[in-house]
């Protein structure tokens, strides 16, 4: 049986991006640093000189990823496709318990290499200004992104992760996206799907550049930071109907506000953020999402 080994695929740049997402010039950039995660973590978690038997090399030779570019296309595999942990180890032949101890052990090199490329959204909200200060246009989107998971075991946490509007256990984020870049420049904290957009923004209260201009959908209806231009669709009057002016400018504004629309699309590129979640490792359902905020900006920073 042939199994699956990122020399068997990159010679196909087609079926390379439909298995990872990235075409093979963004791969090799993202490998470099990835391979300096990965030295870092083998160093830390070696015997030091004086315990080893034989030398740093030696022993039983892990067949299933030898190297680091095996190691980054196993990862990037289940991100973009998301397959079962089982399906998983059978494609790269390895149990299902070996899979998952290896998207446990890479996904922090991921993110790490990620970080090093400049390619992950800014998590501190009080940091989002500084963050944003240099572009040029000073213009941005913001939106909700509400992604469905497992239902939970415990009664409470059903409760908690149910939204009435998915009729579905869901988790959300807010992002705010670049309106030129398209790039996603931060992201919220990952919170129960049912938790209202502006209310994340209240709790949250990410600054913004003075004078920048913020699109926003009527899910932020009242949310007005001070010194930003919102620009928000007009909503239609109980009873009544929009005049032609203002439906022209409702949709002048949504031409822009697509943007994050399609930011958001990009990232759940990664079927990991599109398909219900199973993974239940505490704080990883916000990892994934900050990984596939990563790779769609690493996509659009080549691709632009």
């Amino acid at each position: 049986m042939m199994l699956l080994h990122y020399e068997v695929v990159k010679s196909q740049p087609e079926l390379f991006q439909t298995f990872t997402s990235l075409k093979p010039a963004e791969f090799a950039a993202l490998l470099e640093h990835f391979t300096a995660a990965w030295e870092a973590y083998h160093a830390t978690t070696g015997r030091p000189p004086e315990q080893r038997q034989r030398r740093a090399g030696g022993g039983r030779k892990i067949t299933t990823l030898p190297t680091v570019a095996d190691k980054l296309f196993f990862i990037l595999v289940y991100y973009k496709l998301y397959p079962l942990q089982s399906v998983l180890g059978f494609l790269f032949g390895m149990s299902q318990g070996q899979a998952c101890d290896w998207v446990h052990c890479l996904t922090p090199l991921l993110r790490q290499a990620e970080a090093a490329m400049q390619h992950l959204p800014e998590r501190d909200a009080a940091q989002v200004a500084e963050h944003l200060a240099d572009d040029e246009a000073q213009r941005f989107a913001i939106d909700g992104s509400e992604r469905r998971r497992q239902r939970p075991s415990d009664p409470a946490d059903q409760r908690t992760y149910y939204s009435g509007k998915k009729k579905a256990h869901t988790v959300k984020n807010n992002v705010i996206a670049n309106i030129t870049t398209r790039r996603a420049e931060y992201l919220s904290q990952t919170h129960e799907g049912k938790k209202h957009d502006k209310k994340i923004c209240d709790e949250e209260a990410p600054t913004w550049p003075e004078g920048c201009t913020v699109y926003q959908d009527c899910g932020f209806e009242g949310y007005a930071p001070p010194g930003v231009t919102v620009q928000q669709p007009k909503k239609k009057p109980r009873g009544g109907e929009l005049t032609p002016a203002e439906k022209q400018q409702n949709a002048a504004i949504s031409r822009v506000r697509i943007v994050v629309e399609h930011v958001i699309g990009g990232i759940k590129r990664c079927r990991i953020v599109k398909d219900v979640f199973r993974n239940t490792k505490e704080g990883f359902d916000d990892a994934v999402m900050e990984i596939a905020c990563g790779l769609h900006n690493l996509r659009t920073a080549f691709r632009t």
